[in-house]
Formats: structure tokens, sequence, C-alpha cells
């Protein structure tokens, strides 16, 4: 039996229970000995989660939306929502922002997007041990050793994207894009349901990994990671200059996660962040949210 997965709310300043879109089969997938018949046909391949986003994307899974905002307890005020409603539950899902809902901090480091952060300040040696979850390297992330040399000792954000949250993501920063590559990979969940399981969940995953040059913090690796039930990883950026608070791209549904890796000495994150990802706790914050310096 898997335990309650508990973040910290940190504009609230307490901790709360998450609440779980589709919690039954997530736990019947991962927590059951039903895991070991129903791993591959929903998570070893692609087509489960291609049925979802086809699924998503016609109008009649509109009548979706509803149930979804009530048993996930979401609040839609910050959200635009287009005339009519909206098309089909992808729409829902992918929705925009109304203008001002997310101001970016003017300094520091900002998350580029709502999720629940963990971080670990200083991976020793390329390796990430987590709380939770199947250790990894830096390496088998990117899937490119030169590349990974360089953040060899430093710093590595996970930013968990929930159903219920807003799932376009921004560039944290001014700067430029050096290059990008795509990875093909499984859709296992990134829940800490499915990271329990010691699956290694990032390393696995599909994922599109950018390499980027930040003004104020060098060279970052900006790793999208896919998921079960993600149709899509779409980017919505083309270009190579951009500023902080563009927008990047955006997930389709399902749960998924952004991964973010800084050289050593580049950044130093907020202590109550520090404090409780020391401890294996989640902090819930805001796309444009201060979270390092």
């Amino acid at each position: 039996m898997t335990t309650p997965t508990i973040f910290y709310n940190r504009a609230e300043k307490r901790e709360q229970t998450e609440l779980i879109l589709g919690d039954r089969m997530l736990r019947l997938a991962y927590s059951t000995p039903a895991r070991h018949v129903l791993s591959w046909p929903l998570f070893g391949t692609a087509l489960f989660s291609r049925l979802l986003g086809w699924y998503a994307n016609r109008s009649f899974s509109k009548g979706r939306i509803a149930s979804t905002i009530e048993e996930l307890q979401m609040d839609m005020s910050d959200y635009e929502i287009p005339e009519g409603g909206f098309r089909c539950f992808n729409e829902f899902f992918a929705r925009r922002l109304k203008p001002g809902a997310r101001p970016f901090a003017p300094e520091g480091l900002c998350s580029p997007a709502d999720c629940r952060l963990l971080v670990y300040p200083k991976l020793e040696d390329g390796v990430c041990i987590p709380v939770k979850g199947a250790q990894f390297t830096v390496a088998e992330l990117l899937n490119d050793e030169q590349t990974a040399q360089i953040f060899k000792g430093g710093t590595l954000c996970v930013f968990r994207l929930c159903p219920s949250d807003y799932h376009r993501y921004h560039f944290p920063d001014d700067g430029r894009l050096i290059k990008s590559w795509r990875l093909p990979g499984k859709y296992h969940s990134v829940h800490p349901i499915a990271l329990e399981q010691r699956i290694k969940v990032f390393t696995t995953n599909v994922r599109v990994v950018s390499l980027l040059e930040l003004t104020h913090f060098g060279q970052v690796a900006y790793i999208e990671v896919g998921a079960f039930g993600v149709a899509s990883i779409t980017q919505s950026f083309s270009g190579t200059e951009f500023n902080r608070g563009d927008e990047k791209g955006f997930f389709t549904f399902g749960g998924s996660t952004i991964i973010m890796l800084f050289k050593p000495g580049k950044v130093t994150l907020d202590d109550d962040i520090l404090e409780r990802s020391a401890k294996g706790v989640e902090c819930l914050v805001k796309a444009g949210e201060h979270i390092g310096h």
C-alpha cells in the first residue's frame, strides 16, 4: 500500500495531500501484483498514450472537463475560457492564462511552470540519488556523455506538473537556444507512486533536451519529460533569442515533468525549497515565482 503524497504549499505555508486524477488505476498499475501484466501495454509503448491523446482531441471528450475540475478541486479563475467553452479536453488541458496571471520576477531564477518542485543542490560525480526513486546519471538523462561533463557537480531541479496544473511552460531567464534534441522512450507516470517502484522514469521516458545559455545562470540543460497519457510535447518557441517568461512549449493530456540542470556554482536555491527538498518534500510553486538566485 503506497502512502499519500504530501507536498508543501509555499504560498499558504502549509502541507497538503495531493489529489490524484485516476488514483485507483495508478495504484493498480504500480502497487499491486497486476503491475506485471499492465506495465508493458500501458507504459512500454506510445500506443495507450496516443489513444488517450486521440480521445482528448475529440469534441466528445469535453464531457470529462467538468468532472475533472470537480475531482481535482481546480480554481479556473486564472484562465482564459473561450466563448462557448473548451472544444475538447486537450484544449482545456493546454489552456492559457489570463494576461498578468503569472508575472515573472524581474530578478533571480524563476520557476518555468506551475509545478511541484524538488531540488538537488549538488550532484556528486554527476549522479542524482532521489529520496524516492531510482538513481540516475546526468549522462543517462541527456544521452550525451560530453555535454553531461559540464554539469558534473552541478544543481538539478525537478518541476513535476500534475493534471490539475497549467501545462504551458516558460523560459526562467533571458537567453538564447544553443541546440535541442529529442530522445525516444517509454511513457511511465512521473508521479511519486511510480518513482517508489525504482523505475528509471526520467532516463527511460520520451523527452526533449534543450541546451540554453541564460544571461544570469550560464549554460543550462532544460529537459521536458513526457509521461503516461502525454499525447505530445509541443515546442511553441521556434527562434533563438528569448526573454524571461516567454512560452517555450506545452504538454497535452497527462502528467509531465521539466528538469533543469545548472553548472556548479551558478545557482543558489531559496532556503525553504532546499530545506524541504532535503526531506524529500516537493514545494508547490507557480510559473514566474522566484526560486533562487
